[in-house]
């Protein structure tokens, strides 16, 4: 492993926003000395970039097999919130994301979860205390409170949610936010009570908000999320309080790009180079504390060499002076990695997934939308058959379910519009937050179906239909696979394909059917327990009589 060398190239060097031709030497890891040197070479040189918030487990991949197909597009480093195994296994889960990403040479830095379970109106498999994220503040790679999604609590001062930010104030850690939709006095009293950050604006009139309340403001753009057309505008004034990240990312979209992508189209759009790199390389570092290179001496050698400022395609990353991706191809050799689980139910009838329709004159529907994680209320003209309320393809209205997985337990079974399949039905294990099975079908039995196949596998995203049933296995808490990450990333495109061919229009019908049973998110959402309302905080029902 070589981390002794000379690499020369045109320097963008961010502190004094400057790029001259030179030399960078690196020695045992960390660069010794930058000599400004005429050079030949036409190749630009700069640090690494940083996902400033991110689920590694929604990758559908464990830290390890996440960091061979991140480096390749540049990243070097992550800020990792683990809340979702968290959810699954608690304390033993975060440790398991710890020590799986210790086995590859990539810079996994990691929050202690603020809201395991996320809501008390959902079955999770484990709690996180805050005797644990005491604990947890107690090891280096955490460095931060993750995002602390129960921003009513926090509004209102719950002595729970204000024990744990106190103790993220006495360890010095920054506290990451979490409030769709926030804004004004509101975003102020949230700011007040120690959160630092939000990820979830969806519009620049909220950030605005929440930036004059003194957070940081996370531009996301993920598998689910897109939010960078809307927040980009902000970055010319706000550079040094912006930051990247993704939020969420599927394994096919990962293999595409990272960082480097939102990099490139703020470029494209004209945005000066120095306040694009703050954002993507700089502000992350500063703000969480990270033992991150940035290209000065004395650093670690975290450094990206890309081919030019227009394509910006980058050619070599380097991580502790170790060059771990060459153009386009990951050098992080594959390992073996354990595998552990919280699954404990059995196979569901067709007949489980029948709601009655007597009464019922119209239904509650989800609507949901595509890149967006937030849904509205609708309404629609309830469709019974013998007796039954049923999918009304004609109105684009489906059945939605979710399955408690960790014991046996009816299912919970609502309606919802715009994930548009025309036959069959898809699921997933992958279910924001607390990770239960959830579904979505034309018909009782091919839901049945595609929930038992994830049963049967103990974790795992489904598509049934046009006569074929389909797997992606994902046995590692039930949401992530221990295998091979191109070789997932092939698997869950194919899946992904046939959604679509089964009538979905949505960018990615499986990380838009995970988030529908996520309460924190508006408006309206379903969990094992039941139809929720996310602006009310209650339940609310299925079906009413006009």
């Amino acid at each position: 492993m070589q981390t002794d060398f000379t690499l020369s190239g045109r320097i963008i060097d961010l502190h004094r926003q400057e790029i001259f031709p030179g030399t960078v030497h690196v020695s045992n890891g960390r660069i010794s000395k930058i000599v400004r040197a005429a050079t030949e070479a036409t190749h630009y040189i700069l640090p690494g970039f940083v996902d400033a918030h991110v689920h590694i487990e929604s990758s559908m991949l464990v830290p390890s097999e996440f960091a061979r197909l991140a480096v390749p597009h540049g990243t070097v480093a992550t800020v990792s919130d683990p809340h979702e195994i968290g959810n699954v296994l608690g304390l033993k889960g975060v440790e398991y994301m710890i020590s799986n990403g210790n086995k590859v040479p990539f810079k996994f830095y990691f929050g202690a979860p603020s809201c395991v379970p996320a809501t008390p109106f959902e079955t999770a498999g484990a709690e996180i205390t805050p005797a644990d994220i005491e604990k947890l503040f107690q090891r280096d790679e955490i460095k931060y409170l993750a995002e602390m999604m129960n921003w009513p609590g926090t509004l209102h001062r719950d002595p729970l949610v204000m024990e744990k930010i106190a103790l993220a104030k006495k360890y010095g850690k920054a506290v990451d936010g979490h409030a769709p939709g926030l804004r004004g006095e509101q975003a102020r009293q949230y700011a007040a009570a120690g959160i630092t950050t939000d990820h979830e604006c969806f519009t620049a009139e909220e950030a605005l908000d929440k930036l004059a309340a003194g957070m940081k403001i996370l531009i996301r753009e993920g598998s689910a999320a897109n939010n960078f057309e809307a927040l980009i505008p902000l970055l010319p004034e706000h550079y040094r309080n912006i930051m990247f990240c993704s939020d969420d990312k599927h394994p096919d979209n990962l293999v595409e790009g990272h960082i480097n992508l939102l990099v490139k189209r703020a470029l494209a759009k004209g945005h000066d180079l120095f306040q694009v790199l703050q954002a993507a390389c700089v502000n992350p570092v500063e703000h969480y504390k990270l033992e991150v290179g940035l290209l000065r001496e004395g650093d670690a050698a975290d450094l990206i060499v890309v081919d030019n400022l227009e394509d910006f395609d980058v050619q070599a990353t380097y991580i502790n002076g170790q060059l771990v991706a060459e153009l386009g191809q990951t050098r992080i050799a594959f390992t073996v990695s354990e595998e552990i689980n919280n699954f404990n139910t059995a196979p569901k009838a067709p007949e489980e997934f029948a709601l009655s329709a007597e009464g019922a004159t119209q239904v509650r529907v989800i609507e949901a939308f595509d890149g967006q994680l937030i849904t509205k209320e609708a309404w629609a003209a309830a469709k019974a058959e013998n007796g039954f309320l049923v999918a009304d393809l004609a109105q684009d209205v489906l059945k939605l379910t979710v399955v408690n997985r960790y014991e046996n337990a009816a299912p919970s079974v609502a309606f919802i519009r715009n994930l548009g399949l025309k036959e069959g039905a898809i699921a997933s294990s992958v279910g924001h937050d607390s990770h239960n099975i959830i579904a979505v079908g034309v018909d009782d039995e091919s839901i049945a179906q595609a929930v038992n196949l994830i049963i049967g596998a103990k974790g795992g995203v489904a598509a049934v239909g046009m006569g074929k049933k389909v797997l992606l296995p994902l046995p590692v808490a039930g949401i992530m696979s221990a295998e091979d990450g191109y070789k997932v990333a092939e698997q869950y495109a194919a899946i992904d394909r046939m959604s679509k061919e089964l009538g979905s229009r949505l960018a990615s019908p499986f990380m838009t059917l995970s988030f529908m049973a996520l309460l924190v998110i508006p408006s309206l959402k379903l969990s094992d327990k039941g139809l929720f309302n996310g602006d009310d905080f209650r339940f609310v029902p299925v079906a009413e009589t006009i």
